[in-house]
C-alpha cells in the first residue's frame, strides 16, 4: 500500500497528460514544404483538437491515407471558387489572401461546383508544391483533426504562426 501512495501522483500526472493529448492539444510535425513560408518542414506545431468551428484561412490538420496533411481552408460549405491572375474569387467576389507572399503564384483554376455542407476546400500556402483540394478533392469536416496557430519548435519560431 505504501508504494501505491508514492506512485499515485505520477499516475495522476500520466493520466492528465494522456487525456490532454487525446482530447485537447497535441504536437504535430510539419512534413514537407507545402505550407512554406508560413510553416517550414519539420516544424512542430500545436494541434487544437477541441477547435471544430472552421473559418476561412484557418490552418487545419486532417487525415489523408496513413498520414496527416496541414493546409489552409480556402473554400467553405456553400461556396464556389476560382483563381484568375493569382487572385481568389469566392462566389464571384475577389477575396484578399494577405497571408501569402506577393510573389506567390496560383495557377488559374475553377471549382464551379458548390462545396457541400460538411466539406472544405483546402490549399497549401506553397501553391506550386502542394497536394491539396485541387488534386485530392474536398476535405470532410470529420477528417479534420483540428486547427493550429502556434509553433512549438524550432525555438527561433516559437509562438503564434506569423503570416507572410
Amino acid at each position: 500500500m505504501k508504494y501505491v501512495k508514492e506512485l499515485l501522483p505520477y499516475i495522476i500526472i500520466i493520466l492528465v497528460v494522456v487525456l490532454i493529448r487525446t482530447f485537447i492539444i497535441t504536437p504535430v510535425r510539419v512534413n514537407g514544404k507545402s505550407m512554406d513560408p508560413t510553416l517550414e518542414n519539420n516544424e512542430i506545431v500545436l494541434l487544437k483538437k477541441y477547435d471544430k468551428s472552421f473559418e476561412r484561412f484557418d490552418i487545419v490538420v486532417f487525415d489523408y491515407g496513413d498520414s496527416h496533411l496541414i493546409k489552409r481552408i480556402v473554400g467553405l460549405p456553400g461556396e464556389t471558387l476560382y483563381y484568375y491572375n493569382n487572385e481568389l474569387y469566392i462566389n464571384d467576389k475577389k477575396i484578399a489572401e494577405d497571408f501569402l507572399p506577393k510573389d506567390t503564384e496560383t495557377y488559374d483554376f475553377v471549382w464551379d461546383k458548390e462545396i457541400p455542407e460538411g466539406y472544405y476546400f483546402v490549399m497549401g500556402d506553397n501553391r506550386t508544391n502542394s497536394t491539396d483540394s485541387r488534386m485530392i478533392g474536398l476535405v470532410s469536416k470529420s477528417e479534420i483533426r483540428g486547427t493550429t496557430d502556434f509553433v512549438l519548435f524550432p525555438f527561433n519560431r516559437f509562438g503564434k504562426i506569423k503570416s507572410a
